[in-house]
């Protein structure tokens, strides 16, 4: 389906991209994803603007961990330590393939159609495998996380350089094959989405931060406004939903929007 471009953004428009980065940022289903699509829907044409707007609003969700986890990543100098030791591989393959993801993967539908499909059966499997330990186990107490284990939930996490296959996906699903419990876990998820989405966001503004003034930085702090505080309410519904559910919908979620994107898009 062919759409006419915009090059500009308004307000609404922004209130839109700031809902969808708030709801889907630490959801499995990948927040990038959503906000490419969200873009087309829109009709907003990929400018360098756009693609840094879609990047640089995750400060938004990044200021909602730091307040929520406040209290606790101020209280033990280890957990960041650990977070730090995760964020690594990430920080390096990001860093060398900046252009590539930017410039090829941030716009290609196919390649996030196929992560969206995949991802979704993945995380259906696994449940289906591990359907007799599939509620959270005890306190968060991330003493029980090695800097082994951080260095390949890092590893895990670099397969979401690629849009559609989701940081939060990546990073729950291998904590959880390392036996990690649920809660610390995606509590870990959380943290350390600090790091990787601030180098990427500050590296991304060095980059092209000229594209965010005069007329745009209106949109930009509209966008990041609603992305903080959606972003925050998701936090605290995961929390409560892995409780008692597991991340089956998501998965069923994802080969459903795939499909849609390869029948309406593709």
């Amino acid at each position: 389906m062919k759409l006419s471009l915009k090059t500009s953004m308004d307000f609404l428009q922004a209130t839109i991209l700031g809902l969808v980065e708030g709801i889907t940022e630490f959801l499995p289903i990948s927040s990038t994803a959503h906000l490419i699509l969200a873009e087309k829907w829109l009709g907003l044409a990929s400018t360098e603007f756009v693609k840094t707007f879609t990047i640089s609003i995750q400060l938004g969700a990044i200021l909602s961990v730091i307040i929520l986890y406040w209290q606790k990543i101020t209280s033990d100098i280890l957990i960041w330590k650990k977070v730090l030791t995760a964020w690594l591989p990430t920080a390096i393959i990001g860093f060398v393939l900046y252009q590539l993801i930017k410039s090829f993967l941030m716009d290609n539908l196919t390649i996030i159609a196929w992560a969206l499909l995949l991802g979704g059966l993945i995380l259906i499997i696994f449940e289906m495998i591990n359907k007799n330990n599939r509620k959270l186990q005890g306190a968060t107490d991330f003493t029980k996380i090695s800097y082994s284990q951080a260095i390949i939930i890092g590893l895990a996490q670099v397969l979401a350089v690629v849009p559609g296959v989701s940081r939060s996906a990546a990073t729950i699903v291998g904590g959880l094959l390392l036996g990690i419990n649920r809660q610390t876990i995606v509590a870990f998820s959380f943290l350390l989405a600090v790091p990787t989405m601030l180098a990427a966001t500050v590296y991304d503004i060095y980059q092209q931060g000229a594209s965010l003034g005069g007329e745009n930085i209106g949109a930009w702090l509209i966008g990041f406004i609603v992305s903080f505080i959606v972003a925050t309410v998701a936090i605290k519904f995961l929390i409560r939903f892995v409780e008692k559910h597991t991340f089956m919908a998501f998965g069923i979620y994802r080969i459903i929007l795939a499909l849609l994107i390869f029948w309406w898009w593709l």
